[in-house]
């Protein structure tokens, strides 16, 4: 992926992966994963945060309480760049301070989740608390699109 021609870059393996701190479901994963949240007590989801749209669900909260469902992928801040957060697996091999602020003039928003698969740029700063009405809201925005 090339965030612009002056710095260009490439996904590879992280082989010392953070801990997670956020869930991120795409399609209909992300339909698996809405439907685990309703099912969190009430303790765990009031320290979740989310954010969505049609095609990505995203969860952050303590790694000890972020969900499970099939077909999820975690995420975590950069230990050298915290407004970018990245899949936990996998790493950008280019600086990753210089990656977030050329994201940020791009986006003009921060933090910023960037993803490899599907190549994507998830703002995070609109992250919401879960409660029922942010998930019948969640679930609302999916079926008018």
């Amino acid at each position: 992926m090339n965030l612009n021609d002056s710095l260009p870059w490439r996904w590879q393996l992280d082989p010392s992966p953070p801990e997670p701190r956020a869930v991120v479901a795409w399609h209909a994963a992300s339909r698996s994963l809405h439907a685990r949240l309703g099912q969190l007590p009430d303790h765990i989801q009031k320290r979740l945060y989310a954010t969505a749209n049609r095609d990505v669900l995203v969860v952050t909260g303590p790694a000890e309480d972020l969900p499970w469902a099939p077909g999820v992928s975690y995420a975590a801040a950069s230990a050298d760049a915290p407004t970018l957060w990245r899949p936990t697996l996998m790493r950008p091999d280019a600086p990753h301070d210089l990656l977030s602020r050329a994201l940020q003039q791009r986006h003009a928003r921060q933090p910023l989740l960037l993803w490899h698969e599907p190549d994507a740029v998830i703002p995070l700063d609109r992250l919401l608390a879960i409660t029922p009405q942010v998930l019948a809201r969640i679930s609302e925005q999916w079926q008018a699109s």
